[in-house]
């Protein structure tokens, strides 16, 4: 069964389902999803899945070559007009169309509105359950991405030295993937020093390091299209005491958390297991986010890994593991990890010496 397939399968209660690009960045990767496409940019493009699964793919002469490469009908435009009368052709007769309401713009959904006349459903939620489940294909691009950024990590010791700031580790974990065979960043790196390290998402500035700081480092390859996420933590001297407890606390979080990932588990439960650790401790309340989330073609994908989730693990799923803890003024510690669900467990798919590091 294709990829448009399930979600034709999973979506009955539409007529068809449209996935509209518009200008970049309204780009929906669910287009490249169902085209198992891995180039082109395809703005103004549209994929349109019928309610047997056919799946039709309306594009410029632009991307007419990089099209046919992949998956679906292709039907070819010059002019607006013809785009139109395209779309109207394809959806005649649907009177409810399925969209991901948070990945299409307003003009390109007004645009097929007009057209068509339809009611517009949205089926985000429907078509996350089957894109979360990631197939063999993605599992195995989704390895080389890990396989990229593992690489990377192991040489960030002999990347640091006195006087290196936050914009040049960030630059060589970048070029490192490059040159590793990575298709590119996943997301912005973070690379941050002594108390920048407690802000989980702080960009990097041209702070140096010193002696003492915690030095954190969060960043991800693509390889084709999909993404792979890593955490680590070291440290530029002795860190003091404090954040070595924190780091080891860090660690038995993440074990506890994972031992609750499983085909069939509440994804709620690892994030559970993990805060128990950590609020059992001197760090109580300094664990600021999510365990976890999965990951994909998206670096924030279905499912979710909180507390609040209602998520169920299944096997098949990538998601990361990330606890950590932050105290202000001081420094913060994550340990992140991209993971594949098993039926018994969870398989760490990146790979860094997780110990406590002292450069």
């Amino acid at each position: 069964m294709t990829r448009a397939q399930r979600i034709a399968k999973k979506c009955r209660r539409t007529d068809a389902v449209v996935i509209a690009n518009g200008t970049s960045p309204f780009l929906d990767p669910l287009f490249w999803y169902v085209t198992e496409q891995v180039s082109g940019t395809f703005e103004g493009s549209v994929a349109i899945i019928s309610d047997d699964g056919t799946l039709d793919i309306v594009t410029g002469t632009l991307e007419a070559t990089t099209a046919k490469k992949g998956l679906g009908n292709i039907h070819i435009y010059e002019t607006r007009d013809e785009r139109s009368h395209i779309l109207m052709e394809l959806l005649k007769g649907c009177g409810r169309i399925g969209v991901r309401a948070p990945c299409i713009s307003h003009g390109a959904a007004e645009n097929i509105r007009k057209i068509t006349g339809a009611e517009f459903i949205d089926v985000s939620a429907d078509i996350s359950k089957i894109t979360a489940v990631k197939d063999r294909k993605e599992r195995a691009e989704i390895r080389k991405a890990c396989a990229v950024s593992s690489k990377v990590a192991s040489g960030i010791p002999e990347m640091l030295h006195r006087d290196i700031t936050e914009k040049e580790m960030a630059w060589l974990i970048d070029s490192g993937m490059r040159e590793s065979g990575g298709g590119g960043n996943a997301f912005e790196t973070i690379a941050a020093f002594g108390p920048h390290s407690a802000e989980p998402h702080h960009s990097p500035t041209g702070t140096k390091i010193r002696k003492g700081d915690a030095a954190l480092f969060d960043f991800g390859s693509k390889y084709g299209m999909y993404c792979s996420d890593l955490t680590r933590t070291v440290f530029f001297g002795d860190p003091g005491a404090a954040l070595k407890r924190a780091y080891n606390v860090v660690m038995k979080a993440k074990e506890a958390g994972m031992n609750e990932m499983y085909d069939g588990a509440p994804a709620k439960n690892a994030d559970i297991a993990a805060r128990n650790v950590i609020d059992a401790t001197e760090f109580k309340g300094m664990f600021i986010h999510a365990f976890g989330h999965g990951l994909g073609m998206n670096i924030h994908e279905a499912p979710s890994s909180s507390v609040r989730s209602d998520d169920v693990l299944k096997k098949g799923m990538v998601v990361s593991a990330e606890p950590g803890i932050y105290l202000p003024g001081l420094g913060g510690i994550r340990i992140e990890d991209t993971v594949l669900i098993t039926k018994n467990g969870a398989e760490t798919l990146t790979d860094f010496d997780k110990g406590l590091t002292v450069v």
